[in-house]
């Protein structure tokens, strides 16, 4: 896979990386790069929109609309996490296919410990179910 290190276009979303706590923040960037690199190799997806919603980076399909929403963001135990908006089958789809080695959020995200290396492989799924939700 390319590896895809995206500018930012935002200086808001990049501002809200900087804050992240230094033990969380290549985790996020790694989910954030994991998102860029799916996005482009998954046809009919576009242009990915990197803005921040509730004051976390969120990530959009805005021409094709595609997909529903994912954010990152920092949960209240700790670590980090991603997040699928709840109302959709995004995460209870990805739990059926991978009920072991993650930490659920119901169906609202999934958290990682800091420093925790990760299953990149896996999570391509989970994004990728993501970014073409709405065109099952």
């Amino acid at each position: 896979m390319r590896d895809i290190r995206p500018p930012f276009h935002d200086p808001a979303v990049e501002s809200a990386f900087a804050a992240f706590p230094a033990t969380a923040r290549d985790g996020l960037l790694a989910l954030r790069r994991l998102i860029f690199e799916t996005a482009a190799q998954t046809a009919g997806v576009g242009r990915i929109e990197e803005t921040l919603k509730w004051g976390q980076p969120a990530y959009l399909t805005p021409e094709t609309k595609s997909g529903s929403t994912l954010r990152l963001g920092i949960p209240k135990s700790g670590g980090f996490a991603i997040y699928a908006h709840c109302q959709t089958t995004i995460l209870s789809d990805f739990r059926a296919i991978f009920p072991d080695g993650f930490t659920y959020e119901g169906n609202r995200g999934i958290h990682f410990d800091s420093g925790a290396s990760l299953p990149l492989d896996k999570l391509r799924f989970l994004v990728a179910g993501a970014l073409t939700y709405h065109r099952r």
